[in-house]
């Protein structure tokens, strides 16, 4: 269970799990540890989710799958807007989470862990981490899109 930074705008509350990083657009990556390769599994953020609603659907690309970083990874369906959601990173797919078949609302419930979407073997770690942003950064990102928001 990871530890979390919070933050309430109007009369929500989001949070921010502090071991991964982060997309702008609101997808998080955590490296995962495997025998000699570098893996990361991706999922969105606590602020994406309640920001487009309830997912209905979600649609990843197939394990086996060589993505470019901004191809597009997943398809998701809320009731308010379909998204496309970009691979924040280069590889090869090699695992989906298949609970989102059946249960696409664990993105809702838990985000940050039964929630993920795919894990990716990332061709070149180094460069993909440099365009990601920490915990604090995207917290800042988050608030400052949420307040912008409650201008409009």
């Amino acid at each position: 269970m990871p530890d979390y930074l919070q933050t309430t705008i109007d009369k929500f509350t989001f949070r921010v799990a502090k071991d991964r990083l982060y997309t702008a657009e609101g997808m998080w990556v955590l490296p995962v540890q495997d025998q000699g390769s570098q893996r990361v599994r991706i999922g969105v953020t606590d602020f994406f989710q309640q920001h487009n609603g309830d997912v209905a659907f979600a649609n990843v690309k197939a394990a086996g799958v060589n993505l470019h970083a901004e191809d597009e990874l997943a398809e998701m369906e809320t009731m308010k807007v379909t998204v496309d959601l970009p691979s924040p990173v280069a590889g090869i797919i090699v695992a989906v989470n298949k609970a989102l078949e059946i249960t696409p609302e664990v993105v809702n419930q838990d985000p940050y862990e039964k929630g993920w979407l795919g894990v990716i073997e990332v061709n070149d770690w180094e460069a993909d981490r440099a365009k990601l942003l920490d915990a604090p950064a995207y917290l800042a990102v988050m608030y400052a899109q949420a307040e912008e928001e409650l201008k409009s």
